[in-house]
């Protein structure tokens, strides 16, 4: 395991190998940017370039543009924006069009996003912006690129957009930015734009043809939130298939619903692919039984009444078919956010091949907003597993093991973790109604010329929200793992995988003996499952 505060040679993006080497890596706007660009980027600090070739190609994409409309009607160019776009703009004016537009549109509001998820739509804009499709000028790109490297991030808010003609509001808060203006953080501290600039010799973009627009037309706000999304629901994932599998030690579960057999009967990939993950962690452990050594035998078959349950509640025996839907759907938001981030998702678009500019919505996020709602579900139902699996632990009822709310003081006198499972409980119920999707919650808006939108922007901050509250869930049911393997001392029997995590999480996690203020351990615990890698 690695923290993001320290070097990086082994992320993984998905449950199995695939390295960076991040020492040697320095990731370039040239063809397409993948998760491990981003990774290197948003958690190393890696410094991006724009290749030669794009440079030459944003140029080539602005000298046609400038040439084409000069005798022609271009929205946004020539025209006003949305329904206003029937009034023609005198070429005198056409540059106070732009700037107007990035001024008016600066209207978000509700808390600052976090300057990690501003650097990941920062490094989204500037990817769509040189592929050559919206004719900005350089300046547009080497600005971008000058911020991100520097670490300088503009002040947008969570609230603004509603994911159709682009997240205009917050794209708004960034283009702001890039003419000198606005607000930004920078070293921790929230400046004003022009200060910043100065200190750092950076200049202002040039405003030439529809660079306003260009920057505010886009995807690339929902996009950003979304790919650190994804991120974070791997790492999530992959803590909720070890809670699991060390919740199968604690009990002493049969292996055979992790078998590779059992789960080759169905055909789902990721219901595969997480009981492979589960059978690598337990493959030594001295705590699962096999089936056939307890129950397939002639001693068991005489008994008429068997003291160990047959089988395992469906929290401890489904975690395949339960976060296998997860697996699968992260792979599909992951595919589809990188369609999303490597496309020209702005309009109108410039086509130098072809010497047209094609008007239509590109910047509609319907694709991402229907993936943010999906990830957003199965994150959901991985908090539900969390807490119905701490349910178990703390349950002496049902586990018929452990003292309740595993408890180690006076019974009656002490509370254990009683206390800490009311926060799971209330953190699961709050997913649960933020799991309602956001895509079909259209509104119409901007004089009805926006009749129909995808709210992505909305569905990608409820989706990350759903991301930290899972995590507190897991911080809770880790808390509870930590305190049952103490009750047991079972420790020189658990999985080698199981051992080492421990090692990590004791000092974390003190003995819960006399009672004792939680609410610092569980923010720890939520902070290290965040900020760390399981496998």
């Amino acid at each position: 395991m690695k923290n993001d505060s320290g070097s990086w040679s082994g992320y993984l993006f998905n449950p199995f190998f695939r390295v960076l080497k991040s020492t040697l890596f320095m990731p370039q706007i040239k063809n397409a940017l993948s998760l491990e660009d981003f990774y290197a980027v948003l958690f190393e600090n890696a410094e991006i370039q724009v290749a030669p070739q794009k440079l030459d190609t944003i140029k080539a994409a602005f000298n046609f543009l400038e040439d084409f409309a000069k005798d022609k009607v271009i929205y946004g160019v020539n025209t006003g924006f949305g329904p206003m776009a029937q009034y023609k703009i005198e070429t005198s004016k056409r540059l106070d069009l732009q700037l107007n537009l990035i001024r008016s549109h600066a209207a978000g509001s509700g808390k600052p996003m976090s300057p990690l998820y501003v650097k990941a739509l920062m490094m989204a804009r500037l990817n769509t912006l040189s592929l050559g499709k919206s004719g900005v000028h350089q300046s547009v790109v080497k600005v971008l690129k000058q911020l991100i490297n520097k670490n300088i991030t503009p002040l947008i808010f969570e609230h603004g957009g509603v994911g159709a003609s682009g997240d205009l509001v917050q794209l708004a808060h960034l283009a702001l930015v890039l003419i000198g203006e606005g607000e930004v953080f920078y070293k921790g501290k929230r400046r004003q734009t022009g200060e910043v600039f100065s200190e750092e010799k950076i200049e202002p973009i040039s405003i030439k043809i529809r660079e306003g627009l260009a920057l505010m037309n886009g995807t690339s706000a929902m996009t950003g939130i979304g790919i650190l999304n994804v991120i974070y629901a791997r790492r999530l994932l992959n803590w909720s298939v070890f809670c699991s599998s060390a919740l199968n030690e604690i009990v002493n579960a049969y292996d055979d619903h992790f078998s590779a057999e059992l789960n080759a009967a169905k055909k789902h990939k990721g219901q595969q692919a997480i009981a492979k993950m589960m059978r690598e962690h337990l493959k030594d452990s001295k705590l699962t039984r096999n089936r056939k050594e307890h129950l397939y035998n002639n001693a068991a078959n005489k008994s008429s009444y068997f003291e160990e349950k047959v089988q395992e509640f469906y929290s401890l025996r489904c975690v395949p078919q339960i976060l296998g839907p997860v697996y699968d759907t992260l792979n599909n938001t992951e595919k589809i956010l990188l369609e999303e981030v490597n496309s020209a998702n702005d309009n109108p678009i410039i086509d130098v091949e072809n010497e047209q500019v094609y008007h239509g919505g590109n910047f509609h996020g319907d694709y991402v907003a229907l993936e943010m709602d999906k990830l957003k579900i199965v994150i959901t139902k991985l908090s539900m597993l969390g807490e119905r699996q701490l349910n178990y632990l703390l349950n002496n009822r049902l586990n018929d093991l452990l003292p309740p709310f595993l408890n180690l003081g006076k019974l009656g006198l002490n509370f254990g973790i009683q206390g800490a499972q009311f926060t799971a409980v209330s953190t699961t119920a709050e997913n649960q109604t933020l799991a309602n999707p956001m895509y079909i919650h259209s509104i119409p808006n901007n004089n009805d010329n926006q009749d129909i939108v995808s709210m992505g922007t909305n569905a990608a901050n409820i989706c990350k929200t759903t991301i930290e509250n899972a995590f507190e869930v897991l911080a809770v049911e880790m808390l509870a793992i930590v305190q049952a393997i103490r009750c047991l001392y079972c420790n020189e029997k658990l999985s080698t995988k199981t051992r080492a995590v421990l090692k990590e999480l004791e000092p974390i996690i003190p003995e819960i003996k006399n009672d004792a203020p939680l609410y610092k351990v569980i923010t720890e615990v939520k902070e290290h499952l965040k900020n760390n890698q399981v496998y």
